[in-house]
């Protein structure tokens, strides 16, 4: 990496700072095709909080049988005690997934919702209100401990067997999972196929519905190569907390075209181009996933990781 670069050349209308939420460790993981040992999740964790993430979603209590890849919550969650200052939310399916959670000590849970019937059938077995009904307990018992809850929403830009979402119907599932008492909405472009008229113009009909743009964060898949681009809509929108999975890990094992997040890496590289802080260290980021890489047996997805990688 020469030094100096990306040079910042501020652009107006963007937020002075971005908060990275880092799903790797969740989202990314849960999409191997073998188990990563505990440790090394564990390592991988450390390794992203050493390089300045502050938000690193840890895991996910789903019942083994689901997502085997994350089946260690229990082992791996009190190995993160360590990490200070590091907020570490953990997906939770259901009541029994957040007792299992609440026992551990997290006091961030994540629930994922869809805006389509064919995912919610697929992911949840339920239709969209049965699973809005399923995470109603489970957001009320989160208020009553103080545990901030996160509101997934996937397939807010197109659905793998429906095709193009109608703007208003993602509306109507966001604000319900607002209404459950959701402090936070991740807007999720699960199979990549957003662009950014299209991110803009959800972002607008949920605020003229009540849902504030403080409160939304962004989740797109780079299927298209348009994760950037609307990212940065996002961004011009207001938005200030972007999901990215560090090395690009990830899909989703209930939509086979959902193919990698937006790389960590590659978000980071453009904030910093534009003088967006975001508190992360590139060089120790992109090492992180350059030695995850080697363990998992192939290289990064990430452009950035592989050209600040590339030995002359």
């Amino acid at each position: 990496m020469t030094e100096g670069l990306p040079m910042a050349v501020p652009a107006q209308g963007l937020p002075a700072r971005v908060r990275i939420h880092e799903v790797g460790a969740r989202d990314g993981l849960q999409n191997e095709k073998t188990v990563v040992p505990t440790a090394l999740k564990a390592e991988f964790v450390h390794r992203l909080a050493d390089a300045g993430l502050t938000t690193i979603e840890a895991t996910s209590f789903v019942h083994p049988k689901w997502v085997p890849q994350l089946a260690d919550a229990e082992e791996l969650f009190p190995a993160l005690a360590d990490l200070e200052g590091v907020a570490l939310p953990v997906l939770v399916p259901n009541a029994r997934g957040l007792d299992r959670a609440l026992a551990l000590g997290a006091r961030r849970i994540a629930v994922f919702g869809s805006a389509t019937e064919s995912f919610a059938k697929a992911n949840l077995n339920r239709t969209v209100d049965e699973s809005l009904a399923m995470f109603a307990p489970v957001a009320a018992r989160a208020r009553e401990e103080k545990v901030h809850v996160r509101g997934y929403l996937s397939m807010c830009f197109g659905d793998p067997w429906e095709g193009p979402v109608p703007v208003h119907q993602v509306v109507r599932v966001a604000k319900a999972l607002m209404d459950l008492g959701c402090d936070e909405l991740s807007l999720g472009d699960t199979i990549g196929v957003a662009t950014p008229g299209h991110v803009q113009t959800l972002l607008a009909e949920l605020n003229e519905e009540g849902v504030p743009t403080d409160v939304i964060g962004v989740h797109f898949h780079d299927t298209y190569g348009q994760a950037l681009s609307n990212t940065l809509a996002a961004l011009q929108h207001g938005v200030t907390t972007v999901d990215a999975s560090a090395g690009g890990l990830g899909g989703c094992p209930y939509a086979k075209s959902a193919t990698g997040n937006l790389a960590t890496e590659d978000l980071v590289w453009m904030l910093d181009g534009l003088g967006v802080e975001t508190g992360v260290d590139l060089g120790r980021l992109t090492a992180t996933s350059v030695w995850l890489a080697e363990r998992l047996g192939r290289p990064s997805p990430s452009r950035t990781v592989r050209a600040l990688s590339h030995k002359e």
